[in-house]
């Protein structure tokens, strides 16, 4: 792409209205597209929203090495992709908490849930950009360099939030971990 194409299509990102005119243009074709990957209009939908969003938030920041379309497609096909991968970690966990929870006994399954909440109670309360990172590490597995692209971050950056939040959850569950390694031991016998 030379020179002259890059600033037409960067045009579309000098103002609101001239922005709403490329949404607009591009935003039901890249819904298709996008449910085509998802299967999910709503999903698709969602997805195609953030990219837009993103774009706008980012745009006195952002350097184009292709075309405004192509990018776009790229965008929201790796939005799409991570919503998959979240959606495949989130049904492997449920499975594996059915599988744990079928060998259990009511005390054991009753005690589960309560880590479970408390698991939940410790994420909650994390610093808010140290919950958000913690999250994608470790529920939508996604790598340090990709949260930090996402959210705008240095790696180093991630890297010391998951260290903290590490940190704050180890000493909020210490009293748990031994019966956290009993069930997994458990699930895997």
């Amino acid at each position: 792409m030379n020179k002259e194409e890059k600033d037409i299509g960067l045009n579309y990102l000098s103002d609101l209205k001239s922005y709403e005119v490329f949404f607009n243009t591009h935003f039901r074709a890249l819904v298709h597209y996008a449910n085509t990957i998802l299967n999910d209009i709503d999903d698709a939908e969602d997805k195609v929203q953030h990219v837009f969003i993103t774009l706008w938030e980012k745009r006195m920041t952002l350097e184009l090495h292709t075309s405004p379309r192509a990018f776009l497609y790229r965008s929201v096909h790796n939005a799409c992709l991570n919503t998959l991968k979240s959606k495949k970690v989130r049904t492997d966990y449920s499975l594996q908490i059915q599988k744990t929870q079928s060998f259990s006994s009511p005390d054991t399954r009753l005690e589960e849930r309560d880590l479970q909440n408390k698991i939940e109670i410790a994420i909650q309360s994390l610093p808010t950009q140290c919950g958000i990172i913690f999250s994608k590490s470790r529920f939508e597995h996604l790598k340090y360099q990709e949260i930090a692209d996402q959210m705008g971050l240095s790696v180093k950056t991630v890297e010391n939030q998951m260290g903290k939040a590490l940190k704050i959850l180890r000493e909020q569950l210490k009293d748990y971990l031994p019966f956290y390694i009993f069930i997994l031991l458990k699930s895997f016998s």
